[in-house]
């Protein structure tokens, strides 16, 4: 029988940056059933600094807690899944809900 270690056992707490479609999503004549969101492991601050810069530029209004809106998630899951801010502009509203609380769990989740 093997015994797993500790930092081998998965956290059920802990979500899939791998986001499920409810039906296949088309975006430019390709069907996707999923978008991975594992690339924000990968960013950076500078990555946070510039999205915020694109927020101030597009909508120079919100400047209290970017980092919540709909719009923010779009542009930061843009840049962890290397596809145009387009791909989840597109998307089906619950869909798109789905990668927004995913980056906020993400930014604002407990270590």
């Amino acid at each position: 029988m093997e015994v797993l270690m500790a930092d081998q056992i998965e956290d059920p707490e802990e979500e899939s940056l791998v986001i499920k479609f409810k039906k296949p999503y088309i975006f430019e004549g390709k069907s996707y059933t999923e978008i991975d969101l594992s690339g924000m492991d990968d960013l950076t601050g500078a990555d946070m600094i510039a999205v915020n810069k694109i927020m101030k530029r597009v909508s120079p209004g919100i400047d209290v807690m970017p980092e919540v809106s709909v719009e923010y998630a779009a542009y930061f899951a843009s840049r962890a899944a290397k596809q145009p801010v387009e791909f989840f502009t597109g998307m089906p509203p619950r869909e798109m809900m789905k990668v927004k609380n995913r980056v906020m769990g993400f930014l604002f989740g407990s270590e």
